[in-house]
């Protein structure tokens, strides 16, 4: 293994070192109570290995997170069939499940949904249906319906899981349908109404 590769490769070790102990730590107490000094002890690295990857602990969890949560949305951005789709969504409930149940307990769910909120945007970014839109409008549509969609998954994730996944796939597609149909867009500058094609749907 060349110096490069055995780098990198301490590198990605200590990533999923700390981790591994801050997600531990969480089942016990708040992110705001956990210390580096804990958390490397934990780790079993240095404070250098922490501080050479991460500037707080937050960054650890956005880190962990935010790749997942990407993958979900390059489905949709990308079009990919509903039964891919569906895969991917619940291999990441079955993986991530009890992180994302621990962040409510935890108060770090913000780190969750600000990554949500991003992914959002990027997906009104890449949809041709709004290119047109006003900027503003679009920015606030993009929020509006982050919160909407964000809150029907907390729903499920946190009460039991207790419908199929596929069906409330099915539900957030339709809703944001309806949404779309039902109000329009804003143009917040001229104080008009100005009317949105639903969205495309992929199946």
């Amino acid at each position: 293994m060349s110096a490069t590769k055995h780098a990198q490769q301490i590198r990605e070790d200590s990533i999923n070192y700390l981790t591994t102990a801050l997600l531990q730590l969480l089942e016990k107490k708040p992110l705001a109570e956990i210390k580096v000094t804990e958390l490397v002890a934990r780790a079993g690295v240095s404070r250098m290995a922490y501080y050479r990857n991460f500037d707080t602990l937050e960054d650890i969890l956005r880190a962990y997170f935010a790749p997942r949560i990407s993958h979900l949305f390059d489905d949709v951005i990308e079009r990919v069939p509903t039964d891919a789709k569906i895969a991917d969504m619940q291999q990441f409930f079955e993986e991530m499940g009890a992180a994302l149940s621990l962040a409510e307990r935890r108060n770090y769910e913000y780190i969750i949904q600000r990554l949500f909120d991003g992914n959002m945007r990027r997906f009104y970014d890449n949809n041709r249906h709004w290119d047109g839109l006003d900027p503003t409008a679009k920015r606030y549509w993009a929020k509006f319906m982050s919160a909407g969609v964000y809150g029907i998954w907390r729903e499920w994730l946190l009460h039991g899981q207790q419908e199929r996944l596929a069906d409330i796939h099915l539900l957030v597609g339709t809703m944001q349908d309806a949404t779309s149909a039902a109000l329009g867009s804003v143009d917040l500058h001229n104080n008009a109404r100005m009317p949105i094609s639903p969205n495309e749907r992929e199946d």
